[in-house]
């Protein structure tokens, strides 16, 4: 007899459909998993034995086969142990074969047949949407898959209980909705005394969703900074979150199927490999960039990082997204970002102080700021210099706006852009391009001069003279104006990189 069972792999964002076929045929007792299956997915084996024992059940002693198909296509995960297990018992009989044809199983199994949590179940609760089918899943990721409209989920804390339920002769209860977590808080900019520059130049990144690059020297606030803008950027919409969500169900970090509005904040350690950075591994996961999606990637200490691994990052910031190729698999991840980085101006921190710099100066400067290759400059929209911040200002008190002002006109600014998107398909202003950028973003007469002479002055390149003609146009949305003006115009060009100072 052969039972069958529906399942998935996993691709990058990607659901496929898998068929875990069983067969048990009179020969030499044995038990194998066919198709293309990873080391994870051979030991399954292994604990569908152990979890059958549990519940007083043996195998019979007959050739036992399992067939994942298609056999071309590689499977990676834990999460075939469930499927592997149901289409076992369907072609013993403990089972009816017919019924689980009307569902999608992903889940790991325990030695005592506990149904354990495994990554990617939004992803198999969306493909099973699709495939107009039910899901049975584990009992913890119930609330997950209930993120996916109109699919019958099957929570199953253990293999007996999803047996039963089966059978009719209990019934599991419905999970819950999953909850949408709160914004947690975070730093104020009332908290940043003095920086004026800076703060602007962050309002306008949150407006945009542009790059940004701070520069300075070491306490200046550069850090505070960055970490005061998830405060002032606009929440996720519904279908935002749930993309955000599917990247974490794969990288295995959405908890108890809890999805959060505010958008990623993910601040990596500078000695981040590459791939930790854009993703890849043994089993192909998402990378900080990619879990950064819709959100922010902040990178502190710029030029520590290897300059090979921030290179690998200049694709994904001109694309959105990630492509990561292996002998055995070709995946892609989505990496709509907002980088936001910091560096010290040179090695010692303190150039253009007499009294700290270093014996080295200017030249340290030039040194350690070229560790940071040009094409991966050009690719930041703003950059901006924060200055030290004395101890008389440190004294002040607060400054009278915070974030929740500036919030307000970043709302604002990414309402226009909003309705914009409807004629452009780009969300924010950072990715406007061809007509939609020539038709919205292209400057009066006046600051079309201004543009022209700046571009040959700087010898800005093509992506650069694109990008400030983005940034010109977040500022004029942020005043509130239809046309881009020579005073947007001058302002984008102020944050442009300059020289660095002697």
């Amino acid at each position: 007899m052969v039972a069958l069972v529906r399942t998935v792999a996993y691709l990058g964002l990607e659901a496929r459909a898998v068929e875990v076929q069983c067969s048990i045929a009179p020969g030499v007792p044995n038990f194998n998993i066919v198709g293309l299956a990873d080391k994870a997915v051979g030991e399954s084996k292994e604990r569908v034995r152990a979890a059958l024992s549990a519940m007083g059940l043996a195998l019979p002693p007959k050739r036992i086969t399992i067939n994942l198909s298609p056999a071309d296509l590689p499977k990676e995960g834990s999460h075939y142990d469930l499927p592997v297990a149901l289409s076992l018992l369907a072609a013993m009989g403990v089972t009816d074969a017919e019924q689980l044809g009307d569902f999608v199983a992903v889940g790991e199994l325990a030695l005592d047949g506990r149904v354990v949590p495994s990554p990617g179940v939004l992803l198999a609760a969306l493909h099973a949407s699709e495939e107009e089918a039910g899901l049975i899943c584990p009992q913890g990721q119930g609330s997950e898959a209930r993120w996916a409209s109109e699919v019958p989920v099957v929570a199953a804390p253990d293999l007996i209980s999803l047996l039963n339920h089966l059978k009719g002769t209990q019934r599991l209860p419905d999970p819950p909705p999953g909850e949408v977590e709160a914004p947690p808080p975070g730093p104020d900019l009332k908290r940043v005394k003095g920086q004026e520059t800076a703060k602007r130049a962050l309002e306008i990144a949150a407006a945009g969703g542009h790059n940004l690059l701070m520069v300075g020297p070491p306490g200046a606030g550069k850090s505070l900074l960055a970490s005061c803008l998830p405060g002032i950027l606009p929440e996720l919409s519904s279908a935002e979150a749930l993309e955000v969500s599917m990247v974490q169900s794969v990288a295995g970090t959405l908890e108890g199927g809890r999805i959060s509005r505010a958008r990623p904040f993910r601040a990596p350690h500078h000695s981040a490999s590459m791939a930790a950075l854009t993703g890849g591994g043994l089993k192909v996961k998402p990378g900080e960039v990619s879990l950064a999606h819709l959100g922010v990637l902040f990178l502190d200490e710029l030029p520590e990082f290897q300059r090979s691994v921030l290179d690998s990052l200049r694709q994904p910031l001109e694309t959105g997204k990630v492509d990561v190729a292996r002998a055995n698999a070709h995946v892609s991840f989505p990496a709509r970002v907002q980088l936001i980085a910091a560096m010290n101006p040179c090695r010692c921190g303190h150039l253009g102080d007499a009294a700290l710099a270093c014996s080295r100066a200017p030249r340290c400067a030039a040194d350690y700021q070229s560790k940071v290759s040009g094409p991966m400059l050009d690719r930041i929209d703003l950059h901006v210099e924060v200055d030290p911040v004395s101890a008389a200002d440190l004294a002040l008190p607060p400054p009278a706006e915070g974030s929740a002002e500036v919030a307000a006109r970043v709302a604002r600014a990414r309402a226009v852009q909003t309705a914009r998107s409807e004629e452009t398909g780009a969300r924010t202003n950072a990715e406007l391009d061809g007509d939609a950028l020539e038709r919205f973003a292209t400057p009066d007469e006046a600051g079309r001069r201004l543009l022209m002479q700046a571009a040959e002055a700087m010898r800005l390149s093509a992506r650069g003279y694109t990008r400030m003609l983005r940034v010109a146009r977040t500022i004029a949305d942020l005043a509130g104006m239809e046309q881009v003006s020579r005073i947007h115009v001058a302002e984008a060009l102020s944050y442009r990189r300059q020289a660095p100072r002697a």
